[in-house]
């Protein structure tokens, strides 16, 4: 087998991996944007552990034969990104963001979960809580009773403290 040929397959390999692990996958047009800008997504994505690729259409549409995103495969057509991510939320509100920066960007279409998502659904999924705050009010959630009861807890010896208090003082005025 020629290299270019091996190179070929360890890219649609590695883009199957990828959409194997991933449980929302987004595509988006990105005709326009010039690489400084591609740059700024791909490090966004990152710290938000989101996946972006750019290969050639007849590679994704390989690499996304027997996985979730099936359904995806007559849209990989003109230059298009791949995000992909196993948190939808994150995923979603990345692109998104990017998307409404940057006009010549366009979401076409996305999945969840085996799932064909149109960009109105993609920008519901935008506007839900990333797992971080979530994980966040359920923690103040679960510590509120608990905080409650330490404060009743400490409410009855400040409230002796204060009875004794005022005893002694009645008394030392009589």
């Amino acid at each position: 087998m020629n290299e270019n040929l091996q190179r070929k397959h360890q890219i649609v390999d590695q883009v199957h991996k990828e959409l194997q692990s991933a449980n929302l996958a987004i595509l988006a047009e990105f005709r326009g944007v010039d690489v400084a800008h591609m740059g700024n997504l791909r490090r966004n994505a990152r710290q938000s552990n989101v996946r972006i690729q750019v290969v050639k259409n007849t590679l994704a549409r390989r690499a996304a034969e027997n996985t979730d995103f099936e359904c995806l495969i007559d849209y990989f057509t003109g230059p298009v990104a791949i995000a992909t991510s196993e948190d939808p939320v994150a995923a979603a509100k990345t692109i998104a963001d990017f998307s409404k920066e940057n006009k010549t960007f366009t979401i076409r279409t996305g999945a969840l979960n085996g799932e064909l998502l149109s960009e109105e659904k993609l920008e519901q999924i935008a506007r839900l809580p990333s797992r971080e705050e979530l994980l966040g009010k359920l923690a103040g959630t679960l510590a509120a009773p608990l905080q409650r009861f330490v404060n009743a807890l400490n409410g009855i010896p400040t409230g002796l403290v204060r009875v004794l208090t005022a005893v002694k003082d009645s008394k030392e005025e009589q």
